[in-house]
């Protein structure tokens, strides 16, 4: 009886650990949420801190792996903790790929449209798909996953893709970030969650320089940390990626957002502007249903390289491996 139990209770714990690769708590009585920086230990890996935060009185840490740019929220009493400045932390950690990508993304601030890392390193003739949940009254695009999944399912599951989510997209879309849950929690999709800023202005007279987040009087601080604590509530996992509204910045805002510890990813292949997928491509679609060009555009590329796809010779790619082995690139 008592081995039948032990028995039991080891698979549940099994399964506890396993559902855990793909489910995030919800965190929603947050307090005291701020940017915070150091370095975290529990042998044998180290981490960089980048937030601290209490929940229902309880103290927690965002953290990033420097080498796999994995993201992960943690108890805070289960490490030792040093705390630094950023500039302190990414001395520290300066021949990883994450404080290289930071560095690499910054090299490349200068331009005022698709700043940061915008292409990885070709693989076979695969790609990075990323999709963006900008603010929206329409429902989520379901195509875009539904077709990734059946075009991939004989060769790579689940399928990695990354989602550049808005606060305001989140507070009115909660059906469809559920279905999308579920999806990742049956193991059909992994998703990198990007932070999209959270009210993602535009205006349709005001030019670049005075649009977006480049709008006068944009508090930066809500725009990223208010989005990060809305996905911790929703049971989303913050990346250690940031995508600039529209594309817009300039050198200030990217230094503005890599000191939060973000890393800027742009694209090299917006398919609703007609630039086309190379090797090693960081594509953009928009999964809110406001483009519709650009996701059947993307649904077209699908059913011309399935064959290649069969033979994975074209496959989708995990958004941090690629950003990280683009980084190590002298």
């Amino acid at each position: 009886m008592k081995t039948l139990i032990l028995t039991i209770f080891t698979i549940i714990g099994l399964a506890i650990c396993v559902s855990t690769v793909y489910a995030q708590a919800n965190y929603t009585h947050i307090t005291n949420y701020e940017a915070y920086y150091g370095w975290a230990k529990h042998a044998p890996q180290d981490w960089v801190i980048l937030r601290r935060f209490e929940n229902n009185g309880r103290p927690y840490l965002l953290l990033v792996n420097p080498q796999t740019l994995e993201t992960k929220v943690n108890d805070a009493g289960f490490y030792q903790v040093k705390p630094m400045s950023f500039a302190e932390a990414r001395k520290m950690f300066n021949n990883t790929p994450y404080q290289k990508a930071l560095s690499k993304a910054e090299s490349q601030s200068v331009t005022l449209q698709d700043a940061g890392i915008e292409h990885g390193l070709p693989k076979e003739t695969g790609i990075s798909l990323t999709a963006d949940l900008c603010p929206s009254h329409r429902p989520l695009d379901r195509r875009i996953f539904t077709d990734i999944i059946n075009g991939f399912k004989q060769v790579e599951k689940p399928v990695p893709i990354a989602l550049s989510v808005s606060g305001k997209w989140m507070q009115h879309h909660l059906q469809d970030l559920d279905w999308l849950k579920r999806l990742q929690a049956n193991h059909e999709i992994y998703i990198t969650w990007i932070n999209h800023s959270f009210n993602h202005r535009v205006s349709a007279t005001s030019p670049l320089k005075t649009n977006f987040l480049l709008e006068p009087g944009t508090d930066i601080n809500y725009e990223v940390l208010e989005t990060e604590k809305l996905m911790l509530a929703n049971g989303l996992l913050p990346s250690v990626f940031f995508r600039f509204p529209g594309l817009v910045s300039d050198q200030q805002l990217v230094y503005k957002i890599t000191n939060f510890g973000l890393i800027p990813i742009g694209t090299d292949a917006w398919l609703a502007k007609g630039q086309q997928p190379q090797a090693g491509s960081i594509v953009l679609i928009h999964g809110n249903g406001n483009e519709p060009v650009g996701v059947n555009d993307f649904i077209k590329l699908l059913q011309s390289k399935a064959k290649s796809i069969a033979g994975k010779q074209w496959l989708l790619y995990d958004l941090r491996e690629t950003v990280e082995e683009e980084a190590e690139v002298k």
